[in-house]
């Protein structure tokens, strides 16, 4: 879906990127916030309109290619990732944007989602995480926590569950982030970390389901608890939080410690996001309430050669060092070459 192209030395804005379809959430999903961030921050993004995709799969996430003025492709269950790494290694210089939900990306999605991240092609994966199925009337996801009653789990869920961030930096994503629906500045700010970074992009989004899981992320992203209960983290800062500021994070042994902050204490640790080596980052993943506050913001952004320019360069040097006229010319001839 795409309507007009303007001039490309003409500013896009926001409303460049609002399609004519009639947006159908839930009133009060976080859905819409999500949404309005794409669209404003597309509009500050270097890339004519017409270089944009927006691929999803299905559930309630995946109807936002309706809303986004922007070619796009409304997939099936779980293949996203696929259709959208067909579609960047088909013409590297597409501005790939996925949509999943953690029912969708979690579960059916997962084996292309950890892929995605171990080859480190240049994707923006955005995945709403309202811990429950949506669309589907109210399913335990893989993020459902313990406890919780669903349509499938009337007792109370007694899964195991992901932590979105274990999972993308475990499977050797080079970029994540994760944003409350409520904070919309921080989330303009991550998404246009994750457009320049070049790579895979994953930015989990706490989004409130207003039907089936309501106030699942409330004592995280309240107005009165979320000053202590999220650490938002800038890269070279000290990792501090409290209403205060009170509290900073020390290393004790392999663990990460709470502990009240000195700015003249050189043992406090500051972030690092651009740090080749993960373990720091995966630890500061997987803090959660009620020990620790919750990591937002930009956790991991480390460089690392992305899978869709080493494609087209292997392309290129098999196509040099042969007389055919084409790549499937060569494969077809039967003959071998070992590229160094």
């Amino acid at each position: 879906m795409q309507t007009d192209v303007k001039d490309k030395n003409e500013a896009l804005t926001r409303k460049d990127f609002a399609s004519d379809q009639n947006v159908r959430w839930c009133p009060g999903c976080g859905d819409y916030m999500i949404l309005a961030n794409m669209q404003k921050t597309f509009a500050q993004m270097d890339h004519a309109k017409e270089d944009f995709l927006s691929v999803s799969g299905i559930g309630c996430s995946s109807r936002i290619t309706y809303y986004l003025d922007t070619y796009g492709i409304h997939s099936i269950h779980g293949r996203a990732i696929a259709v959208a790494t067909g579609a960047k290694l088909a013409n590297p210089e597409l501005n790939v944007w996925v949509s999943t939900g953690d029912g969708d990306c979690m579960a059916i999605g997962g084996n292309h989602f950890i892929h995605a991240c171990r080859r480190n092609i240049d994707l923006n994966i955005i995945i709403f995480n309202n811990k429950i199925y949506g669309m589907t009337k109210g399913q335990s996801s893989p993020t459902t926590p313990e406890g919780t009653k669903t349509k499938t789990a009337p007792e109370g869920n007694y899964e195991n569950t992901f932590n979105i961030g274990e999972v993308a930096i475990g499977a050797g994503a080079t970029f994540f982030a994760r944003v409350p629906d409520k904070d919309p500045k921080l989330m303009e700010e991550v998404m246009m970390e994750a457009y320049r970074h070049k790579g895979t992009s994953v930015i989990e989004v706490l989004q409130n389901c207003v039907i089936f899981t309501d106030g699942i992320h409330e004592q995280i992203t309240g107005k009165d608890t979320k000053d202590d209960n999220q650490l938002v983290l800038e890269h070279g800062k000290p990792m501090v939080f409290g209403k205060d500021q009170q509290y900073g994070l020390k290393l004790e042994g392999m663990k990460l410690k709470k502990a009240p902050y000195d700015e003249n204490d050189p043992t406090f640790l500051k972030h690092d996001a651009h740090e080749p080596d993960s373990a720091l980052q995966l630890a500061l993943a997987k803090l959660e309430l009620p020990d620790f506050p919750v990591s937002m913001g930009v956790i991991r952004k480390s460089d690392k050669p992305n899978f869709d320019k080493t494609v087209h360069d292997r392309i290129a040097t098999v196509r040099e060092h042969s007389s055919f006229e084409s790549v499937s010319d060569l494969f077809n001839s039967g003959n071998t070459w070992d590229i160094e």
